[in-house]
C-alpha cells in the first residue's frame, strides 16, 4: 500500500502487526465521527490491552506487537480504529528505521496488505494504519502520519488525557488516573516539534513539520529558500456514514497591499500565467489521499504576488461540523515528499475555512502559517476579503 490508499476488508477480524529493526510500542485508539475517543478507555496499549472489539498483543521482543480488531464487536458510534507505533527507546526517532505494518486475517494469519511509510525522519511516533467504517463497510487505509512529540502527541490529539512523565524515563507507580504510558521525551534539538521555541523559526532542515493553528514554518532547507514547484494537498472526509461532502479548495493570490490579484478554484483552474494550477473538483470527499491539489511554482510567480491564502468552501451549504477531518499538506512537487502538514482539529457550523497562507518575505523566502479560521461563505468570492485580513 502507499500513503492514503485503502482496501476493503473481506473478513470481520483483522490483525495489524508492526515490525521494525528496533523494538516498537504499538497501540490503538477507537474514534468516533469527530475523530476523538469517547474516554481514556478507548486507548488500547500494553497497560490496557483490551477494549470493545480491539485487543493488544505483545510480541515480547521476539515478534512484532499487534492490534486485533473484531469489526463485528466494535460498538456503535465508533467509526475508526487507528493503529500507532513509537520506538520503545525514549527519544529515539524513526530516522533510518523502516517500520512495516502488515494487515492479516486474524483467523488464519493470511496477509491482506502491507505498508511501509516512506521518508521518515524526526518523527518519534506514527499513526501508521487505520481501520474505518464507510457506507456500512469496513476498510483499511495506509496513513503514515508522523508526530515529533511521541505517543503523547498522538494520544492528546485524539482526546486522551495524558499525565506529565516523571523526571526519570521509567513508568511511574500506577495511580487511578494514569491511563497512558509516559511519553518518551525527545530532546528539542533532534525533533521537528510542532511547538516551536518562542524566539526561533522552524524551517525544513529537520524534515517534515506538523503545524498547529497559527504556527509558521519558513520554506528554507539547507540555508536556501524553496523556490521550486510545491503542491498544496487538501483533504476531508464525511462525518456521517452514507453522506457525501462536496467541498471546494481554492487559493487566492494577493499583492503587497493585500490587493486581490486572482483566485484559482474549480471554475478557474490556472492563474498568473500557469504558475498556479488546480487539480479540479472532487464532489464527494470519498477515497484516500488528497481530495483536491493546487500546484504552485514558487519560482515562476510574478513579483506582484506576495501572499497566497488557501481556503475550502462548501458550495452546497454543508457545514464543517459535517466534516470528520480536514487537513492541508505541502509537498515537494518533484519528489512527492511531504514538507508541512496541518490537521484541522476543530469545527464550526460555517461553510468556509481559511486553512493556511504563504507569505513572501523581503529576503525572498516563503513562510507558511496554519490558520484554521472559519468564515460564513459558500464560494471563494466571499473569502477574498476575510482572507486578505489574515495576511
Amino acid at each position: 500500500m502507499t500513503p492514503g490508499s485503502n482496501i476493503p476488508l473481506p473478513v470481520a477480524r483483522v490483525t495489524v502487526d508492526v515490525a521494525a529493526p528496533v523494538r516498537l510500542d504499538v497501540s490503538s485508539l477507537l474514534l468516533t465521527a469527530d475523530g476523538k475517543v469517547r474516554s481514556d478507555d478507548d486507548f488500547i496499549f500494553y497497560n490496557q490491552p483490551t477494549g470493545p472489539g480491539v485487543t493488544y498483543r505483545s510480541g515480547g521482543g521476539s515478534a512484532p506487537d499487534a492490534i486485533t480488531v473484531d469489526t463485528s464487536a466494535v460498538p456503535p458510534g465508533i467509526e475508526k480504529i487507528v493503529v500507532t507505533a513509537s520506538p520503545d527507546s525514549a527519544g529515539q526517532t524513526f530516522q533510518g528505521i523502516e517500520p512495516t505494518a502488515t494487515i492479516r486475517n486474524a483467523d488464519d494469519n493470511s496477509v491482506l496488505a502491507s505498508f511501509t511509510p516512506p521518508q521518515l525522519g524526526s518523527e518519534t511516533a506514527l499513526v501508521i494504519v487505520e481501520v474505518y467504517l464507510r457506507n456500512g463497510a469496513w476498510k483499511a487505509r495506509a496513513v503514515g502520519q508522523g508526530y515529533a512529540n511521541g505517543l503523547a502527541g498522538i494520544a492528546t490529539d485524539f482526546g486522551v488525557s495524558v499525565e506529565e512523565p516523571a523526571q526519570q524515563p521509567t513508568p511511574p507507580t500506577p495511580q487511578p488516573q494514569v491511563t497512558t504510558p509516559p511519553p518518551p521525551s525527545a530532546p528539542p534539538t533532534t525533533t521537528a516539534a510542532p511547538t516551536p521555541p518562542p524566539s526561533g523559526k522552524i524551517n525544513l532542515d529537520k524534515g517534515r513539520v506538523s503545524l498547529q493553528k497559527n504556527q509558521t514554518v519558513s520554506l528554507v532547507k539547507g540555508g536556501r529558500p524553496l523556490l521550486s514547484q510545491v503542491k498544496m494537498g487538501l483533504g476531508w472526509e464525511p462525518a456521517f456514514r452514507g453522506k457525501d461532502i462536496d467541498l471546494d479548495a481554492s487559493v487566492i493570490a494577493y499583492g503587497p497591499q493585500r490587493n486581490h490579484i486572482d483566485s484559482c478554484y474549480f471554475g478557474k483552474l490556472s492563474i498568473v500565467n500557469g504558475a498556479i494550477k488546480h487539480s479540479g473538483d472532487n464532489l464527494t470527499g470519498e477515497g484516500g489521499g488528497d481530495d483536491e491539489v493546487i500546484v504552485v511554482d514558487l519560482g515562476r510567480l510574478p513579483q506582484e504576488v506576495t501572499g497566497l491564502v488557501f481556503t475550502v468552501n462548501s458550495f452546497s451549504g454543508q457545514k464543517f461540523t459535517e466534516v470528520a477531518k480536514a487537513y492541508c499538506r505541502l509537498l515537494d512537487a518533484a519528489t512527492g515528499e511531504e514538507l508541512v502538514r496541518f490537521d484541522l482539529t476543530s469545527a464550526e457550523a460555517q461553510t468556509g475555512v481559511i486553512m493556511a497562507k504563504l507569505i513572501k518575505q523581503f529576503s525572498g523566502e516563503w513562510e507558511m502559517t496554519a490558520l484554521g479560521d472559519f468564515v460564513k461563505s459558500r464560494t471563494v468570492r466571499g473569502m477574498v476579503k476575510p482572507a486578505a485580513q489574515s495576511l
